[in-house]
């Protein structure tokens, strides 16, 4: 057997894009406004009792230090229509929700239409973990959409969509 121990982070990046992630949006309204990070790094079902999610963000995110302030968070898990949607949010630049059908709860939570889960969060708990934060997430309600909307899934550098498997 042989691994290989080359730990920089372009080696890292290629063979960390072999596991297939889900994709979030995590926005809330801030001052009036929009505000939101995409996020591959989500995960749900971290404990069922507290409720927990969570996802890891870089410590050199301008965003998040804004998103975090917000009482309540809308995480929204991104749907198959979402491709272009996770770039722009992603932007540095330029109104990033321009064109975006959006829904708010009165706590400030925002999310995205289309979106396969909308869960509304609060921070939970942050943990310092190398040149990222872990954070936790507490979840207040959710929505499924009847399971309408697929979700789209980040796998080797690329967006995807599921495939449901044919039955003969």
């Amino acid at each position: 057997m042989s691994l290989s121990t080359d730990l920089q982070p372009d080696a890292l990046r290629q063979a960390f894009a072999l596991h297939p992630s889900g994709i979030a949006a995590l926005c809330a309204i801030i001052d009036g406004e929009p505000q939101g990070i995409v996020a591959s790094s989500f995960t749900v079902g971290v404990s069922m009792d507290p409720p927990l999610v969570m996802f890891a963000v870089q410590n050199t995110s301008r965003t998040w230090p804004i998103v975090r302030a917000a009482g309540r968070i809308g995480v929204s898990v991104l749907g198959e229509a979402h491709d272009g949607v996770c770039r722009q949010i992603a932007s540095k630049s330029g109104d990033r929700f321009a064109g975006l059908r959006l829904d708010s709860t009165d706590e400030g939570a925002l999310f995205l239409h289309e979106a396969a889960l909308w869960l509304d969060c609060s921070v939970e708990q942050e943990i310092p973990a190398g040149d990222h934060q872990v954070v936790l997430l507490r979840v207040h309600g959710h929505a499924t959409h009847d399971g309408v909307h697929a979700p789209l899934v980040f796998h080797g550098s690329a967006f995807r969509t599921l495939q449901a498997e044919a039955f003969a």
